[in-house]
């Protein structure tokens, strides 16, 4: 059901009552919260909430365990997300960028076949540990929070291809992305960073792409040389 700038402020009841719905699309409607209601949803797939004045998100979500594809909280007014989130078991994509949010969850660990986690321009200081146990993530995007470091769990994202770290407060190439086998591009762009360090070089096996733009960070240039001899662009 696609009711895509359909309405203003509120959802008809009876959308809560299409028990057998699998899309439902609410996008640009202005909604600023949404009824325990749409845990009676079990039957949806992609549920898209974005761009809307939502300012939380009701635990009943939980509910919505047949969420496969997509769920789309991205350009609301969301402060925390329920901890119910992370019954959702069998969710591949997930964004939550462009919301006031400045902690996830550690319940976020039970995504565990999540492939993308988009959490762009949020306020985002730190990450929950249990982000390692999203063994199933391919991409990763951040850009536009307030990070420092990243947790060692990182580490653990063994099927990463895509980190995206660009505009926060890094002043290190996080040492959680040392040795992922598969990760293809780092961007490290608009970060305070002080070095890049040898590993970079020698234990991200797959990089194809760093970016260093706008990090002031002037990187060695034997390990350039390094990463450009076996085809990965340095940008810089």
């Amino acid at each position: 059901m696609n009711l895509w700038r359909a309405m203003r402020k509120r959802v008809p009841d009876e959308v809560w009552r299409r028990e057998d719905l699998r899309v439902l699309i609410l996008a640009e409607n202005g909604l600023v919260s949404l009824p325990p209601d749409i845990g009676r949803l079990r039957h949806l797939h992609t549920l898209d909430l974005g761009h809307n004045e939502l300012t939380g998100v009701p635990e009943e979500i939980g509910e919505l365990t047949a969420l496969d594809r997509c769920l789309y909280l991205h350009d609301n007014r969301i402060t925390a997300l329920p901890r119910s989130l992370g019954r959702l078991r069998r969710l591949t994509y997930l964004n939550i960028g462009d919301n006031p949010l400045e902690a996830l969850p550690e319940e976020i660990g039970g995504l565990v076949r999540l492939v993308e986690l988009r959490a762009q321009r949020c306020r985002l200081r730190e990450l929950p540990a249990s982000l390692g146990r999203l063994s199933a993530l391919r991409e990763l995007w951040l850009r536009g929070n307030a990070l420092t470091a990243l947790p060692r769990s990182v580490r653990r994202l063994r099927e990463l291809r895509e980190l995206e770290l660009r505009d926060n407060a890094l002043e290190e190439v996080p040492g959680a992305v040392r040795g992922l086998p598969l990760l293809r591009r780092l961007d490290l762009r608009a970060n305070p960073l002080r070095s890049v360090p040898p590993w970079v070089a020698r234990e991200l096996p797959a990089l194809e792409r760093l970016d260093l733009r706008w990090t002031g960070v002037r990187p060695d240039p034997e390990l350039v040389g390094d990463l450009e001899r076996r085809g990965c662009v340095v940008l810089r």
